[in-house]
């Protein structure tokens, strides 16, 4: 909680002091560095044709951790599929990746795809201080 807290006071002041100048660069997008996968089981997919496929997905996602590929996944509260962070530079890497895991092949999850990256507002607090703020501190 107090972690949470404190990310979140970074993140809004590097919101609230960001540069303001009409001559600002833009932001650059961060490179997405993992992509977070949400695998759902299809709430009408037969339950014995899952049963019979998890071994082998079983397998496969083992497999794409020992590769490196899944950095790490989690179970979903909801019973309903797992979660994976996956060392991907794109969505598209990923999908070609999950694309091979059993139950995709046979139709009986769906996937979500999210890019991450680092938190570019850190950038702010990179930025060097502006020359009124340098001679404010030198006086």
């Amino acid at each position: 909680m107090i972690r949470c807290l404190s990310l979140t006071l970074v993140l809004t002041a590097c919101l609230v002091l960001a540069p303001s100048h009409a001559h600002a660069q833009p932001p650059q997008p961060a490179p997405t560095t993992q992509v977070l996968v949400a695998l759902t089981v299809k709430p009408d997919a037969d339950r014995a044709a899952i049963v019979k496929t998890l071994p082998d997905e079983v397998r496969a996602t083992v497999k794409l951790y020992l590769d490196g590929k899944i950095q790490q996944w989690f179970g979903r509260s909801d019973g309903r599929g797992v979660v994976f962070i996956m060392a991907c530079s794109s969505v598209a890497e990923a999908k070609a990746l999950t694309d091979t895991l059993p139950l995709a092949k046979a139709g009986l999850g769906t996937f979500e795809f999210t890019a991450l990256g680092p938190l570019t507002p850190l950038r702010v607090l990179l930025a060097e201080p502006a020359a009124s703020a340098r001679e404010n501190q030198r006086q």
